[in-house]
């Protein structure tokens, strides 16, 4: 009980001095309210980040294998998976039929081509030639309109469904729907338009910039025939729960399909979502704690601010620590005392730093990518000003703690 009426004292005591020294305080709170700032909007910017990254990768599917040519992330030699022989169409078809009740097989083959309507343009749109699977495999579907069928890749339909990007700057408020476009030299007629899945991230394709159409007009309009381009394949599982079986699976097959050895490397690579979020996690996880190290050091500096302020308030008020020592403060009370006032500037610093950091992430979140500062990030940047104000204020209360009240009422 008496532990709890010297805190309540300390901390009026603090107080009333805070009060007594507004500017000082104020300027010592600054170095407080920018470390928390900085380092508020660097686990802001990391967690903006992530939720684009999911935004931007969420129609390549958790439960889809894909196989290609080269790795999604390279490591070692470049050069060793450039000599790589293609995947032509006819393995695709081999697959597809070798994996036939077991998964979804989707082939597909990409290109950069200009994209024309009358007088509007788009430059290197990426043209995808698949087939009606992608529907199935992919977790995008049209806005408005209709995706490719069964007949239209059967019979070389010229019919191709656009992104949002390439609706919005070839027709603008016009409903493209049966409007023919010319994509190279060869014409399309329009019969959809994908949902928006969210502009490129970090240089990554723009899953709104591309055009479908189906594999059999691809290869009829701009070649990919007899290996001269290369086909990847997409491979749906049944289940989440099933993918690591099918992948043993389409392995197998791949290389028999290739032909190769017992004793011969893969020629080819299987991809999965997991690939791109293990690479993504650990380059942000580096740059998280980069971006964390710098922040700390305005935080530090402002800590310095701090210890600093409390030394030169402990001097000032030193015959005031002799007279309360002299009606009989105990020195924990006089520690307590001056602890209260550096975490109560900390403090302060702390709250005004959350609330610029919650207006400059609401900024971000709409200017820039998505971003929220969560309860738990907001939570410890406050517990964080605390320690802080704390850390700084303890070596200068413990120097005013162990004054001799008869030295401290002799100073002047």
């Amino acid at each position: 009980m008496r532990l709890l009426r010297d805190m309540a004292e300390a901390l009026r005591i603090a107080l009333f001095a805070l009060r007594a020294n507004k500017a000082r305080g104020t300027l010592t709170t600054l170095g407080i309210i920018i470390g928390i700032v900085a380092v508020i909007l660097t686990m802001t910017a990391a967690n903006g980040l992530q939720n684009t990254f999911r935004q931007s990768f969420a129609s390549v599917g958790a439960d889809v294998i894909y196989v290609s040519r080269m790795p999604w992330v390279i490591q070692g030699d470049f050069f060793l998976y450039r000599n790589r022989p293609q995947i032509d169409l006819k393995m695709a078809n081999e697959l597809a039929a070798k994996l036939r009740g077991k998964g979804i097989v989707n082939p597909t083959m990409d290109t950069g081509r200009d994209v024309k309507y009358r007088s509007e343009s788009l430059t290197r749109i990426r043209i995808i030639g698949t087939t009606e699977k992608q529907s199935l495999v992919a977790s995008a579907q049209p806005e408005m309109g209709r995706f490719l069928n069964e007949y239209d890749v059967t019979y070389k339909k010229n019919v191709c469904v656009i992104g949002t990007d390439v609706r919005d700057g070839l027709f603008g408020s016009v409903n493209p729907l049966n409007k023919l476009i010319n994509i190279g030299r060869t014409k399309f007629r329009v019969i959809g338009v994908m949902e928006k899945q969210g502009g490129s991230f970090l240089g990554g394709p723009n899953f709104d910039r591309q055009v479908y159409i189906p594999i059999t007009s691809y290869v009829k309009a701009y070649g990919g025939h007899r290996g001269r381009q290369g086909v990847d394949v997409a491979v749906k599982a049944p289940s989440k729960e099933a993918l690591e079986e099918l992948e043993f699976e389409v392995m197998g097959e791949m290389r028999k399909i290739r032909q190769l050895r017992p004793t011969e490397e893969d020629n080819f690579s299987i991809n999965k979502l997991d690939t791109l979020v293990g690479a993504f996690n650990n380059v942000m996880g580096v740059v998280l704690l980069v971006g964390l190290l710098v922040t700390s050091i305005s935080l530090f500096v402002g800590g310095v601010g701090v210890m600093n302020i409390m030394f030169v308030s402990v001097t000032e008020r030193t015959r005031e620590i002799g007279i309360r020592k002299s009606i009989g403060a105990k020195p924990h009370s006089i520690l307590l005392q001056f602890l209260f006032e550096s975490a109560s500037i900390c403090l302060l610093g702390g709250l005004i730093g959350v609330l610029v950091a919650s207006i400059l992430t609401a900024v971000i979140n709409k200017m820039l990518m998505p971003a929220s500062v969560s309860f738990l990030i907001l939570f410890t940047a406050v517990m964080v000003s605390i320690v802080v104000g704390v850390v700084a204020g303890l070596v200068p209360a413990i120097r005013g703690s162990r004054l001799n009240p008869i030295e401290a009422l002799r100073y002047e």
